[in-house]
């Protein structure tokens, strides 16, 4: 094989490496599917900063019908969570819950060379509908001032690649049976 045909397959390599990254290079959620009416583990996956800044701060809105939320403890980072009503009482194992956690907030630093995970389980509900996406509205803030809105929720019939900003979302499988 000559020198250049090497040259012209590892720029190829490179120019695909570089259109994969560009692709995966907004916050998203490890498992891509989950069932209503069970425990859904998110897993949110932080693949840099905003402009070469660290991350300071992570927002993550919790959608109606997605209730029993619970933010894992981060190792540096502090965590709160924002409480509020739901819009109707929902059943988690014969307990009516009017209310929870409506939005969670992860406080810490997370240097734009680096790739981390922020973990929170919750309930998916019956009243959420099946083969349809979910989506989690998440703000990256960064230093500097800056911010990336991850909260773009596709309209029917488009797709996520077609947003620059799209929310991360779990696809929803219909309720498992017995």
């Amino acid at each position: 094989m000559t020198i250049v045909r090497r040259l012209g397959m590892l720029s190829a390599a490179g120019s695909l490496c570089l259109l994969t990254t560009a692709a995966f290079a907004h916050v998203t959620l490890e498992a891509q599917q989950s069932s209503i009416g069970s425990t859904y583990k998110a897993v949110l996956r932080v693949p840099h900063g905003c402009d070469g800044q660290p991350t300071l701060k992570l927002r993550v809105q919790i959608p109606e019908g997605v209730i029993a939320v619970k933010p894992m403890p981060k190792a540096g980072w502090d965590v709160d969570t924002v409480e509020a009503p739901y819009k109707q009482p929902y059943d988690y194992y014969g307990t009516p819950m009017t209310e929870g956690v409506r939005e969670i907030v992860w406080t810490g630093k997370l240097l734009d060379k680096h790739y981390d995970e922020f973990v929170f389980r919750a309930f998916l509900t019956d009243g959420l509908k099946p083969d349809t996406t979910l989506y989690f509205p998440t703000v990256q803030e960064c230093g500097g001032g800056k911010a990336e809105r991850w909260i773009e929720i596709p309209a029917e019939g488009k797709k996520v690649d077609d947003y620059k900003y799209p929310a991360p979302g779990v696809r929803l499988r219909p309720k498992a049976t017995d």
